[in-house]
């Protein structure tokens, strides 16, 4: 891409529907976001790049600000990526952001914070254009009584009870700082925000609010399954489509958001 192209590091913001995909990370057993954009940049820039996320979505996951680091070195400007790797991705995979940053960040291990968004369609009969993107309860949630519930998942807490096997934390301790429910509609948006999150926590806690809004547990389950750490105090795992990834930080980022 020409002589004067010099190595550097690019933090990458992605959104994708994750319907058609594996998730994130590679598999044996269909396309993932990952080789996608490892795909679209060894196009643009001629040689394989490898791409590191910041979370790990499963399959069916969506996301509208996946954070992920890439090594290049082409003769293309760092806020160019965009423009040149969407040209080379499918439809349902879009690069917002690219920016240059140090070479040692890292997109997983540096994330400061993140936002999750949950989506119920609450509504007797499925939406036909809503299918992908939320999960289909046909009986009317008790709201008031899934917030109640939610109170007790606000601060530092160890919330072992809340991760599904598989996965690889070195600690179950996590802090929740913000979680909001609202109804519009037919639809039940959940936001959650904390430092990070277990495998499968966000469905979990999702699946235990449904759960309660439907008086199949009571309002005083999070709370308990907390002490316990029992996963059996808990309700069902939500489905994947109705989960997205909303936002990933990072601490340079909130710098220079308070500094401008």
């Amino acid at each position: 891409m020409g002589n004067t192209a010099q190595p550097m590091r690019l933090l990458l913001t992605v959104s994708y529907d994750g319907t058609n995909y594996v998730g994130w990370q590679y598999q044996e057993n269909g396309p993932s976001i990952q080789q996608a954009l490892e795909e679209a940049l060894e196009k643009a820039v001629g040689r394989f790049c490898r791409v590191t996320g910041a979370s790990r979505t499963d399959a069916g996951v969506h996301a509208l600000g996946q954070r992920a680091h890439v090594d290049v070195c082409a003769s293309i400007p760092p806020e160019k990526y965009p423009f040149v790797l969407n040209r080379y991705l499918p439809e349902d995979i879009r690069v917002t952001e690219t920016r240059q940053v140090k070479d040692d960040f890292h997109a997983r291990f540096m994330a400061a914070g993140k936002l999750y968004t949950y989506r119920i369609h609450n509504a007797p009969h499925a939406s036909a254009i809503l299918r992908n993107c939320t999960a289909h309860v046909p009986v009317t949630l008790d709201v008031d009584a899934m917030r109640a519930c939610a109170k007790a998942l606000i601060g530092t807490h160890d919330f072992a009870a809340f991760a599904a096997a598989g996965g690889q934390a070195k600690t179950t301790v996590r802090t929740i700082d913000f979680f909001d429910i609202a109804r519009d509609g037919e639809e039940i948006t959940l936001r959650v925000h904390g430092n990070g999150f277990l495998y499968n926590m966000v469905r979990i806690i999702a699946g235990t609010l449904i759960d309660v809004g439907h008086g199949r547990l009571d309002v005083g389950c999070m709370a308990r399954a907390i002490e316990s750490k029992n996963r059996l105090d808990l309700g069902v795992t939500a489905p994947a489509r109705g989960l997205e990834l909303t936002r990933v930080e990072y601490d340079f980022e909130r710098e220079e958001a308070s500094r401008a």
